[in-house]
């Protein structure tokens, strides 16, 4: 910033030149950036893709929207930014009079600008209120009220499935213990509990801060994460024109399974029961699977940004039928 510091938000998007080569944009396509963040895909997209190009960019995030309008200002109205989660796509493109588009992207990470902004309350690396909404107006439960109401049996389970850690009921039960106390109220406090109820073996051999788990399973269950990729699943290959293409960065192994699934599902000419000598389905494949295995990020992008190590993408291309 000529004259003074920038103070914007700092941020690195993940896999750039990948999501380029698999969403292929090109001169007068649009495109739809279902979790727009601070812009970065979205403006590489428009830069590529020429003066023709369109983009509507999604976001329930109203702080990272305001930042991602000012970034895309450049290119006029050519980008159209939205306050809504993904999952509401559709009326996202009815409102801009969009039937088709040729692209759509999905990067399911958390923002630079969720993480380090200590009010927020996405990380135990700043101490701030226990919050986790990506929209703190829509009326979603937050991490400190469920935390702090929450059974052994659910917070277990958040634990478990969501953050995938293998010591959930002990860290549900420390939880449990915990606020019969006192309420737990920020995320230094959280991140307390949960690490001493680590086995003292466990605490001093792990690779991550051992509450990096329970903080991930508690923001995805606060914010609907799964359930809101598998409605975007569901629908966006009917809104995509011929030859119209889908990438999804996920950075969760239960998101990438539904990716996974989908798009094979989405990939097959007949869904009949496998013992079915005939097939009466009349399924058509919408899709055709452009990516067999994920796509990792290259050596040299984790060392630089090390939130993309746990990065895969998937894409998949609209067919003709």
């Amino acid at each position: 910033m000529p004259g003074g510091q920038d103070t914007r938000p700092k941020h690195i998007s993940v896999m750039p030149a990948e999501v380029l080569h698999w969403l292929n944009p090109k001169p007068g396509g649009r495109y739809l950036d279902g979790t727009l963040g601070l812009a970065g895909h979205a403006g590489k997209v428009l830069e590529i893709a020429g003066d023709d190009a369109r983009l509507v960019g999604l976001d329930r995030d109203i702080q990272a929207l305001e930042e991602a309008k000012r970034r895309l200002e450049l290119f006029g109205d050519r980008a159209v930014c939205m306050h809504t989660p993904y999952s509401r796509f559709e009326h996202a493109l009815e409102q801009v009079g969009w039937d088709l588009i040729d692209g759509a992207l999905l990067d399911l990470g958390v923002s630079s600008l969720q993480l380090d902004s200590a009010e927020r309350g996405f990380s135990f690396l700043h101490d701030g209120p226990l919050d986790m909404r990506m929209d703190p107006n829509s009326g979603a439960q937050s991490a400190r009220t469920l935390v702090n109401t929450a059974t052994f049996e659910r917070l277990a389970r958040i634990i478990g499935r969501l953050g995938e850690d293998p010591q959930a009921g002990r860290i549900a039960h420390a939880i449990i213990k915990a606020r019969e106390d006192e309420p737990i109220e920020t995320t230094l406090q959280l991140a307390k509990i949960v690490e001493m109820a680590y086995p003292a073996k466990w605490r001093a051999t792990a690779r991550n801060h051992p509450a990096t788990r329970t903080f991930q399973g508690l923001r995805m269950a606060v914010n609907s994460e799964l359930e809101e990729l598998e409605i975007f699943l569901e629908r966006i290959p009917d809104y995509l024109a011929p030859g119209g293409r889908v990438v999804i960065i996920s950075f969760h192994s239960l998101e990438d399974r539904l990716v996974k699934h989908a798009f094979r599902d989405a990939a097959q000419s007949c869904i009949c029961p496998p013992r079915q000598p005939i097939c009466t389905c009349n399924h058509k494949a919408l899709l055709k699977v452009l990516t067999k295995k994920p796509v990792y990020p290259s050596e040299e992008e984790t060392q630089i940004n090390s939130r993309s190590r746990s990065a895969k993408l998937r894409a998949a291309e609209r067919t003709t039928a």
